[in-house]
């Protein structure tokens, strides 16, 4: 599926539908966010947060490289899912997947309470399973994205 959004409401809306399209396995759920700088994979997983009713402001992980924010079920969002917690990665100063290791990888992948939004996820593919969704960013202009799914 292809989008081009041109709002932060549009994606909003797009996460909201990719929300509730997820399906929880036996494992983690991983998402990689693939895109240039300022293509838009951090406001597509603030807008994630948002709709899982994350009131800490999300921002690029790019130095601590995971930023993991708890799932309340007593807190009010507006899709319900059974996450537990969604982490954050960016891997862009990582060399390969080993990096992620040092992370608890095994651990986070293992626990099927988890979504993961993973950026820059070329710099780690050696470890990424081929069950993890994609989703690509394409900067087209100051106001428009291209969202492949």
């Amino acid at each position: 599926m292809k989008k081009t959004v041109k709002s932060l409401a549009e994606l909003e809306s797009l996460a909201g539908d990719f929300l509730k399209k997820l399906k929880k396995g036996k494992q983690a759920t991983l998402v990689t966010l693939a895109g240039d700088l300022g293509s838009g994979k951090t406001a597509f997983t603030q807008m994630v947060g948002k709709k899982l009713g994350i009131k800490t402001k999300i921002t690029s992980p790019t130095f601590v490289i995971q930023k993991k924010y708890e799932l309340s079920p007593s807190e009010p969002k507006e899709i319900s899912t059974s996450y537990k917690q969604l982490i954050h990665i960016d891997a862009y100063r990582l060399n390969d997947g080993r990096d992620l290791l040092f992370l608890d990888w095994d651990e986070i992948m293992n626990n099927p309470g988890n979504l993961i939004l993973l950026e820059w996820p070329e710099r780690v593919k050696d470890i990424v399973p081929t069950s993890a969704k994609k989703i690509s960013f394409k900067f087209i202009d100051d106001s428009s994205r291209k969202i492949v799914f």
